[in-house]
């Protein structure tokens, strides 16, 4: 069943003012986020993407609202591994608690522009060249083999960004200090960019890094290019208050790197037993679809990404508690 042009056109327009008026909140009111307003805001979100997969079944049909909901699960579950990042990001640029909700909002707003070009760019070449589909397939599973062996993953990260401040310290005048929530200042007479402007381009090109995954893979739930881009403004859309909702619980979920990897690398597979059936490569199977390979539904992938990531947090959460009561006993032994 198709979506109504006029149903995109409403859901791209009510999403805008939402990102908007959520802008304007943090602007208007720069605070940290209780424990409980996180919590409220992240149940929001969740629930506005469940109204939207309901009000997309009826409309387009409940097969794409299954998409949209599956390529949903799949982006908020590869997006939480930008949270590692981010804490990396705001403790490096030693950003003021209060103004972390504005700096991750802009970043995520840039990030959302950048990856509707991604996707534009990746549903045009998927409608023209089909065997994208194995070098997709293949880039997954290489990145789920580096997720499974994270060590020094984040260093990179914090080296590309000190990179980036380099360059553009050579470029533009910087202050040393913020002046707020403002991207310029006056500093002696001189108007002069705050550090604000390298940590909003920072968090947009590092979440865009992570697109390079997260795009791929839900290409393999659909191709649409409408379900595709919604599914990523509602995942990027809850990761601002899930960043203060878990907290300090990111240093506990070390083995949340092993559920992404399992994610990715399912979908890896998925996406190269895809390109078999629609293949047209004349060296594999003589230029013909191989119809012998087993077509793997979107309800099992959503299953897979849900297991996983349950499964990685419990057994984090296990281990630190377990560690936890261990440390009590040593010291209490002491």
């Amino acid at each position: 069943m198709t979506i109504p042009i006029w149903f995109e056109m409403t859901s791209m327009i009510v999403l805008t003012i939402i990102l908007i008026a959520d802008l304007l909140l943090i602007k208007l009111r720069p605070h940290i986020p209780s424990t409980k307003e996180s919590t409220l805001w992240v149940v929001f979100y969740v629930a506005l993407a469940m109204l939207f997969a309901v009000l997309l079944g009826v409309v387009g049909g409940w097969s794409n609202a299954g998409d949209f909901v599956t390529g949903w699960a799949l982006e908020y579950s590869l997006s939480i591994d930008n949270l590692f990042v981010f804490v990396l990001i705001m403790t490096q640029f030693a950003v003021p608690r209060r103004l972390q909700q504005q700096v991750l909002m802009v970043g995520i707003i840039i990030a959302l522009v950048l990856r509707g070009l991604f996707i534009l760019v990746g549903v045009a070449v998927i409608e023209n060249f089909s065997p994208i589909f194995y070098i997709f397939g293949a880039f997954l599973i290489y990145t789920a083999i580096k997720q499974a062996m994270p060590e020094g993953e984040h260093d990179e990260e914090v080296q590309r960004e000190a990179f980036i401040v380099r360059v553009l310290r050579r470029r533009i005048d910087i202050s040393d200090g913020y002046d707020g929530s403002k991207m310029r200042t006056l500093v002696d007479g001189k108007r002069m960019w705050t550090p604000m402007i390298i940590v909003f381009i920072t968090i947009g090109i590092t979440d865009l890094m992570f697109a390079i995954d997260s795009i791929p893979a839900i290409f393999e739930i659909t191709t649409n290019g409408f379900l595709v881009f919604t599914a990523n403004i509602f995942a990027l859309m809850g990761l601002r208050q899930l960043y203060f909702l878990l907290g300090d619980l990111l240093d506990r979920l070390r083995y949340l790197h092993y559920g992404i990897a399992v994610i990715l690398g399912f979908i890896g597979i998925k996406l190269i037993l895809h390109a078999l059936h629609v293949n047209e490569l004349p060296f594999i199977n003589g230029g013909k679809h191989v119809e012998w390979v087993p077509d793997i539904s979107n309800m099992v992938s959503l299953g897979v990404i849900l297991a996983s990531m349950t499964v990685a947090t419990l057994a984090s959460l296990i281990a630190a508690s377990r560690e936890k009561r261990a440390a009590r006993i040593s010291a209490l032994e002491d």
